[in-house]
């Protein structure tokens, strides 16, 4: 009776000091294999995160500490100052022209933009056309987008000199006795600017509205017919609203564009005549490489910069609402 028990008893427990090693060599390899999971994604964005640090990071650093020094880069020995150059930026009559300058151009080309992007856009979405002239149509409005912005500036240069085909046309046309400078005249300079930009920049708003309305579903319209909406109140009340998204969107992204727009002004009237085209951006540029107050120039970079973030605060605030 005694051996059958003992044949039919359980085998010994393995050694502790045995099972040890392999329960930590189990978690090693788990831990290990957790963290190469989890490591996996960063070490793919490290790349990326490596660039924006040394490219972005890093000189917003430098220009915030820029800011609050005197005799920055251009000598040895920089002296804190504190807000001071803040206080001698917002006071500056040039600072304040330029960002007066800056609002109405933002403010006109934005609404430009989704004015004639929204009209051009609904013209290439209509029954009324046929393929092949939609097609020519959308092939000769996208040419503005296309060029880069030094054939743009050369292009109205010559276009709106004295002697150039604007003033050729007006005064044959008799609408003028003589030609105008527009980019010259301090009058009529930054409007002549704010055109360009438009004519520039509004094919982008068109090609994006465009492929909102052709996102909208057509029983909407239909449902509007059967109601007796006239083709006015389905634009307002079925197209305006599904749009809505798109345009906001739209809106605040051309807001900060053109807040940073700079070659365009460079090249054209390079911030003249009598500052009536200077933009916060010139004028940054103005007080860095042309009077060498590297101080000031970080100052009004900040001023820029936060403006620029409250956009962005926004558009990032309207993307997540969408």
């Amino acid at each position: 009776m005694d051996s059958a028990k003992l044949d039919h008893a359980p085998p010994p427990p393995p050694p502790v000091a045995a099972v040890a090693p392999q329960t930590r060599a189990a978690r090693r390899g788990r831990a290990r294999r957790f963290l190469t999971k989890s490591g996996a994604p960063f070490g793919y964005l490290s790349p990326t995160m490596i660039l924006i640090f040394v490219l972005m990071i890093i000189p917003i650093v430098m220009v915030i500490s820029y800011s609050f020094k005197d005799n920055v880069i251009v000598q040895q020995n920089s002296v804190f100052v504190g807000f001071a150059n803040y206080t001698t930026v917002l006071t500056d009559p040039d600072f304040l022209a330029a960002l007066k300058n800056t609002f109405v151009f933002i403010t006109v080309s934005t609404v430009a933009h989704l004015v004639l992007g929204l009209g051009f856009a609904m013209m290439l979405n209509t029954s009324l056309l046929s393929g092949v002239t939609k097609t020519i149509f959308r092939i000769i409005y996208i040419l503005p987008w296309l060029f880069t912005v030094a054939v743009i500036a050369v292009i109205w240069r010559l276009m709106l000199d004295p002697s150039g085909v604007v003033n050729y046309l007006l005064t044959t046309l008799g609408r003028m006795q003589e030609g105008v400078n527009w980019l010259s005249d301090p009058g009529k300079a930054l409007w002549a600017l704010t055109f360009i930009n438009v004519w520039a920049g509004f094919p982008f708003f068109m090609i994006s509205i465009l492929a909102g309305l052709q996102g909208i579903s057509g029983d909407l319209y239909e449902a509007a017919s059967v109601d007796g909406a006239s083709p006015i109140r389905q634009f307002w009340n079925v197209t305006i609203p599904q749009l809505r998204p798109v345009l906001i969107s739209m809106a605040v992204l051309d807001l900060i564009w053109t807040s940073q727009q700079f070659a365009l002004i460079w090249m054209t009237t390079g911030g003249g005549p009598l500052n009536v085209t200077e933009m916060l951006s010139t004028y940054t540029y103005k007080q860095a490489f042309s009077s060498y107050e590297f101080a000031t120039a970080s100052a009004a970079a900040v001023i820029v910069l936060l403006l620029t973030m409250v956009l962005a605060f926004f558009y990032v605030r309207l993307q997540k609402e969408r």
